[in-house]
C-alpha cells in the first residue's frame, strides 16, 4: 500500500448482518477466485436492502480496505481519476483517490450508483479498468495497473421511480458478476431490529405488523424498507412513539400517515401526546420559568 492508500481503513464488522447462506457461500468464493483472476460484482435488489451495507460487510468481513465512489457525481469521463485544478495563477493536476484505490492490493472498490452518472461518457475509463488487463492509461498519471486481488463491486436502484439513473451498458454490465439481494423475511428482520436497536419484543412486532401491512398493499405507493424500519425502531428505543417515529423515518406528514394506515387497516396504538405542541429548544437547564416548558399552540397558531 502506498502512503496516499493508508487513507483507506478496513471497516469494522457488523455482528448482527444477515444474509442468504448461498449468497455467503458464493461471496467467500468470489473473494477467493480474485487469488487467480480479476473480479468484478454487481449488486441489485431494492432500495434499503442492504446493498451498500453489504460491500462493507464484505470488505471487513475479508480485511480489505474500502473505498467508495459515488458514480452520479461523474459528469464526464477522466473524473474519476483527477482533475486540473488552479493554484496561484496556474493550473496542476490533482489526483483523486481512485487511481490510488486501484493500485493498493486487495482493496475494495465500491462503485455507488453506478447508472446515475451525468453522462454514460463519464463511465468510459472503467471499461478498460474492469477488463481482463486492468489497465489504463491517464495522460497526467502516466500508465496505471490495477494491483493484485482488488475486488471491483458496483451497486445501483433499478426502476422508473428512481429519477437521475439509466440503464447500465450491456458491454459494461457484462463485466460483472451479479448478487441480488431481497428483503430480509419477518422473521429475520425482527431479529436486526432487536440487535441493532435494542427494543422490546412487543415494539418489535408492533412495527413490524404496521410495516408488512403497508409493504403488502399495492395501493399504498410507499416503498418501508429495512433500512426505515431500522431508522424507527431506533427512534421507538430512544422513546418517541411510533407514529411520531414512522412521520419522521418514513419522511411523510402525520395526516398522510394517517391516511396510509387508515387504507392499510392498522394503527400505531399511540395515545395523544403532546406531539402538536411548542417548546423552547434549549439546553433544559436553561428552561428556568414553568412557561418556558411547552405551550398548547397548535401548529397554524402562529408564536
Amino acid at each position: 500500500m502506498t502512503d496516499n492508500g493508508k487513507q483507506l481503513k478496513v471497516p469494522v464488522i457488523d455482528p448482527h448482518f444477515f444474509i442468504l447462506e448461498r449468497d455467503r457461500d458464493n461471496l467467500d468464493r468470489f473473494h477467493r477466485l480474485a487469488d487467480k483472476h480479476p473480479v468484478n460484482l454487481l449488486v441489485t435488489g431494492s432500495q434499503g436492502c442492504g446493498k451498500s451495507s453489504l460491500v462493507r460487510q464484505f470488505s471487513a468481513v475479508y480485511q480489505r480496505p474500502l473505498a467508495t465512489f459515488q458514480v452520479g457525481l461523474l459528469m464526464e469521463s477522466g473524473m474519476l481519476f483527477g482533475q486540473q485544478r488552479l493554484k496561484g495563477g496556474e493550473t496542476y493536476y490533482h489526483e483523486f483517490l481512485f487511481p490510488i484505490a486501484i493500485q493498493t492490493p486487495g482493496c475494495v472498490v465500491h462503485l455507488e450508483e453506478i447508472n446515475r452518472s451525468e453522462t454514460p461518457h463519464a463511465l468510459n475509463e472503467l471499461y478498460s479498468v474492469l477488463s481482463e488487463d486492468r489497465c489504463i492509461w491517464v495522460d497526467e498519471l502516466g500508465y496505471i495497473s490495477v494491483a493484485p486481488n482488488v475486488i471491483f463491486f458496483a451497486s445501483m436502484n433499478e426502476g422508473a421511480e428512481f429519477t437521475g439513473t439509466e440503464t447500465v451498458d450491456a458491454a459494461l454490465r457484462d463485466r460483472f458478476y451479479n448478487v441480488h439481494l431481497n428483503y430480509l423475511p419477518g422473521d429475520i428482520e425482527k431479529q436486526v431490529l432487536l440487535c441493532k436497536t435494542g427494543i422490546t419484543e412487543e415494539q418489535a412486532d408492533r412495527i413490524l405488523s404496521i410495516v408488512n401491512g403497508i409493504r403488502l398493499n399495492r395501493q399504498a405507493a410507499m416503498n418501508v424498507s429495512i433500512r426505515h424500519s431500522i431508522m424507527i425502531a431506533e427512534l421507538v428505543a430512544l422513546g418517541a412513539s411510533l407514529r411520531d417515529a414512522m412521520i419522521y423515518s418514513l419522511k411523510t406528514s402525520a395526516d398522510t400517515l394517517e391516511s396510509l394506515l387508515l387504507s392499510v387497516h392498522v394503527a400505531t396504538g399511540d395515545a395523544d401526546s403532546h406531539s402538536d405542541q411548542y417548546t423552547l429548544y434549549i439546553p433544559d437547564g436553561e428552561k428556568k420559568h414553568p412557561e418556558a416548558q411547552g405551550w398548547g399552540h397548535t401548529p397554524n397558531s402562529g408564536g
